[in-house]
């Protein structure tokens, strides 16, 4: 086992990736790839000091700038399946060659010695069978005896960067489903694998009245399918689009079964991250439904924190948006954004410049229109603290929220009986399961086309292919859709190693794709 030594640590400006200033933090370059930089020089002897940055320089591609700053540079790496870039600039010419040189020493020893532990492929790039056997695990584990004409296809409900949502039938029950059907070669070429291992992985692990089920899993050679429950009630941002403005009644039981929800995926070790009312739908009875879980995080206990910019630009928590290290909070503000959007008719900060957005975030101050009752005032002005160490979280016992529950007794045992029986003050009047009222006429008047089989239209990244690879030995999941992927494509891996060209990696995630694809204007 290689020892890990520290190649070079000192100051560097790191400019932020979203609000656009410079900010002063003493990395360090181990041999290992890691790049970690903190806030103040670290103790080396004290281990409890978290840092607020941890890039890997594996596989990395470094350029060297004066703009916008002199003696600037730039380093394009991978964090997990996406590629991203991160800007730094140093006090002199001198030294920023001393930190690139340091930087490529370290990538040109991680890459020799992966070649040197690389697995057995054949000359087709297929996996080992140990390998092989993983993937079989993980089909056997995954993926249910259905295939495509099992489903009889309805309607399009939704359709996206990745894919699209049909109401289908079940040929031997007549029951009806939402079908999304993602191509492969759309999420490789666009960094998705992981989220989408994640959204298949909670979909199976999670069972609970308000959060979307999963029933079957399987894929075709270019596509994957997951059969979810199906609620024909829509979108709340449908609803709210029509109505403007709820009721602090009917927004009082949406939040108290979101908060059910979010406190069971909690309990779970699960982090939603993406919060909306596009992900927020109502079944034929009216009760929550939420879906879309391409965001979540597994394994986030109460302490545990994470550091992925992700989520939808309105909803972002401000701990997100100031590069630092965040926790399940985020949930609690997110679900202050739609509560908010329910009972005031707007988002609490927009603007339409993601940049000047981000500012209102981290620094305005919450506004709230004066026929708001004082308990609505009060969770709302909770759940959206900028520190969220002061953030609400035990929102059942607030005095807004409470009221759904007195008349919780011990009739029902738990609480999430309770709210289960409790009758919707809003029942869609949808007449039959094929009624899509509620869903957006702009798709589910189209005709219904499964588009066959591309010849290889998206060339994938040499960067993407190399996490794949890297990825099989992580989760035997993720060893299967590689494999799978990777066998129904024609590699095209570019040869230009230049930073001239725009790429949507560097990027945040934002989501492209939700149940019904509605679009805000």
């Amino acid at each position: 086992m290689n020892e890990v030594n520290i190649v070079r640590e000192g100051w560097l400006h790191k400019r932020g990736e979203y609000i656009k200033t410079w900010r002063p933090r003493y990395f360090i370059l181990k041999s290992d790839g890691s790049f970690i930089g903190y806030k103040e020089k670290p103790d080396l002897n004290d281990q409890t000091s978290p840092p607020l940055n941890n890039f890997s320089v594996a596989e990395c591609q470094l350029m060297k700038t004066e703009r916008p700053r002199p003696n600037t540079f730039v380093i394009r790496c991978l964090q997990w399946t996406t590629v991203i870039e991160r800007t730094f600039h140093v006090d002199s010419n001198e030294e920023r060659e001393e930190w690139m040189r340091a930087i490529q020493s370290v990538a040109n020893s991680l890459k020799m010695r992966e070649q040197e532990e690389e697995e057995p492929m054949d000359m087709f790039g297929s996996p080992s069978e140990s390998s092989l056997e993983e993937m079989e695990v993980a089909m056997s584990k995954s993926c249910s005896k259905v295939t495509m004409s099992d489903f009889e296809y309805l309607k399009l409900l939704g359709k996206g960067t990745f894919g699209k949502v049909i109401l289908v039938k079940e040929k031997s029950t007549g029951v009806h489903y939402a079908m999304k059907i993602l191509r492969k070669e759309v999420i490789i070429a666009k960094d998705e694998v992981a989220h989408t291992v994640t959204e298949s992985r909670v979909l199976q692990n999670t069972r609970h009245p308000f959060l979307t089920t999963l029933k079957y899993a399987f894929q075709t050679h270019d596509r994957l399918c997951f059969v979810m429950e199906y609620a024909n009630g829509g979108e709340l941002f449908f609803h709210l689009s029509r109505e403007r403005v709820f009721t602090e009644d009917r927004a009082r039981f949406y939040g108290a079964e979101i908060v059910s929800a979010l406190e069971y995926l909690h309990s779970r070790d699960v982090v939603y991250r993406d919060l909306k009312l596009e992900n927020l739908m109502l079944d034929k009875d009216g009760h929550i439904k939420i879906t879309d879980f391409g965001l979540c995080k597994e394994g986030i206990t109460p302490d545990a924190t994470m550091k992925t910019f992700c989520g939808t630009p309105e909803y972002l928590a401000p701990e997100v948006l100031e590069d630092n290290d965040y926790g399940r909070a985020v949930d609690w503000w997110g679900l202050g954004v739609v509560m908010y959007e329910m009972m005031c008719g707007r988002l609490p900060f927009y603007n339409q410049d993601h940049e000047r957005l981000f500012e209102l975030i981290l620094m305005e101050e919450i506004r709230f229109p004066r026929n708001l009752s004082p308990e609505a005032k009060s969770l709302l002005a909770g759940l959206l603290k900028k520190d969220p160490k002061q953030r609400c979280t035990l929102v059942f016992s607030s005095p807004f929220i409470n009221p759904v529950c007195s008349q919780w007794n011990s009739q029902f045992t738990h609480l999430l009986s309770f709210l289960r029986q409790l009758t919707p003050l809003f029942r869609p009047q949808v007449t039959s399961e094929t009624d899509t009222r509620y869903f957006d006429e702009e798709f589910t008047a189209q005709t219904i086309t499964l588009t066959p089989p591309d010849k290889c239209k998206y060339p994938l990244m040499q960067l993407a292919v190399s996490a794949l690879s890297h990825a099989h030995h992580c989760d035997p999941l993720l060893s299967m859709i590689k494999f799978c992927f990777l066998g129904s494509l024609v590699l095209s891996c570019p040869t230009d190693n230049s930073l001239d060209c725009e790429d949507p990696g560097q990027q945040a995630h934002f989501p492209q794709f939700s149940y019904s694809a509605s679009i805000r204007e």
